[in-house]
């Protein structure tokens, strides 16, 4: 049996996922492929650190550029993470005509474009399955099993850090930095959850779906992105009342001005499938021409589901290899990118539920009213949560009907002025009608 040569760029979690995987299921893998998988050198920054898998010494190495330039090397697979020095060793395997699998999301959302043209050029091929749900196959299923149809819109959860948080916030009635906490003693946030809390990680992957399912590139800069650390456990209980659950969501769109693209905490409709998602799971909900709902599920993140993705991919480019083939697959799922303008979120349109803190005095919820009546504001409902004690805040909640981003947040501004105001409002964006139980 033949055999194709793997050069690693990394050793983490992940990259000691994917040893594991090739060595537990090398006899599946070999029939499947009908040849071996064989790693032959593997790029570390320390070679005497502890491993979490065992593994000959003899492969390691500190030197990326041996690796990438092995001649028995036909595969390099970067999960080195971050962007300055992945964009390199990338750029210089590409030059060597070495086939390129990564789990890298940030790279490719920032520098996709300019990648795959040089992997073209190069003829040779990226695969990414990794990079977006981790063990969940949307890139393949979008690249591969909607070929045919056409993406309207869709809407994900796509980071499951932040799903952990949400969820744990809803069914225990924690503050967010207490969940926060247990969810890096867990191992599900990282010690900087940055990235994860605030939306970017999302973000990232929401630029790689939108060039999926759309065939556009868009500037991660122009996503709207916000993070789920303003919550508090009372927006919980106010959206389970109204019908709704808070999720992480990446939503996009398209339509005839460009596409809606944003990251933020959204109220959906409790019936809803993605409703279900708990805790550190993803999935993403497509709205398509022909075939029309569909929703895609499972392990967002750990060791194995993001290995079990990478090693798939290693095994797609290997066939490719040993079909003497590449670019069967277009890397971007379009074989050319248009560039279509993000549209700005003050121009959406959607429900809202807002949470007014107040000093709790006589006329302000009439106050409050009139001047989201002023701003053609429809409330399709309200509920006024009076204080214990007169220095104490009273809690006013409003779920609007469907109006327009600019309207809500000029409205806002206003009622942000006056006296009585404890604090600025706290908005969250809803989708789809919800009955309130």
């Amino acid at each position: 049996m033949a055999d194709i040569g793997v050069g690693l760029l990394g050793l983490g979690n992940v990259g000691s996922g994917v040893i594991k995987v090739l060595e537990d299921n090398a006899k599946a893998i070999g029939a499947r492929l009908g040849a071996e998988l064989q790693i032959r050198a593997v790029a570390v920054r320390d070679v005497d650190k502890e491993r979490l898998v065992d593994i000959d010494p003899a492969l390691l190495t500190t030197e990326i550029e041996d690796v990438i330039a092995r001649d028995d090397v036909d595969i390099v697979c970067e999960l080195i993470g971050g962007t300055d020095d992945a964009r390199v060793w990338m750029q210089r395997a590409i030059e060597h005509k070495k086939h390129v699998v990564t789990a890298n999301k940030a790279l490719l959302a920032e520098h996709g474009e300019e990648l795959f043209a040089a992997a073209e050029e190069h003829g040779v091929d990226i695969y990414y399955e990794a990079a977006v749900c981790g063990g969940v196959p949307v890139i393949r299923t979008l690249r591969e099993g909607l070929a045919s149809d056409r993406i309207t819109e869709f809407h994900g959860i796509v980071n499951g850090t932040s799903n952990f948080i949400l969820t744990t916030m809803a069914n225990t009635g924690q503050d967010f930095a207490e969940v926060l906490a247990d969810a890096q003693a867990r191992g599900y946030a990282e010690a900087d959850p940055t990235l994860d809390v605030g939306g970017m990680d999302a973000a990232h992957k929401l630029a790689i779906l939108i060039m999926l399912c759309f065939g556009t590139g868009v500037d991660v800069g122009e996503i709207y992105v916000e993070g789920i650390d303003t919550l508090e456990p009372a927006d919980f209980r106010f959206a389970r009342q109204f019908g709704y659950v808070i999720k992480p969501m990446a939503i996009a769109r398209e339509t005839e001005a460009g596409i809606e693209a944003r990251v933020h905490p959204t109220m959906i409709p409790a019936n809803w499938m993605l409703a279900d998602v708990p805790g550190a799971k993803n999935a993403l909900f497509v709205h398509s021409y022909a075939l029309g709902a569909s929703m895609y599920y499972g392990a967002g993140a750990g060791m194995m589901p993001t290995a079990m993705s990478v090693v798939s991919d290693l095994i797609e480019v290997a066939r490719n290899i040993r079909a003497g083939v590449a670019g069967s697959l277009p890397l971007r799922s379009y074989h050319a990118l248009a560039h279509r303008p993000v549209v700005p979120i003050e121009t959406l349109r959607g429900r809202y539920y807002v949470r007014f803190s107040v000093l709790d005095r006589p006329g302000v919820l009439g106050r409050i009213t009139t001047i989201l009546g002023e701003h053609h504001i429809s409330i399709a409902q309200v509920v006024q949560e009076l204080a214990d004690d007169s220095d104490s805040p009273a809690r006013i909640v409003v779920l609007t009907q469907e109006i327009g981003e600019g309207a809500i947040q000029a409205a806002l501004a206003r009622v942000g002025a006056m006296p009585e105001m404890t604090e600025p409002a706290r908005v969250v964006r809803a989708i789809g009608a919800a009955r309130s139980r």
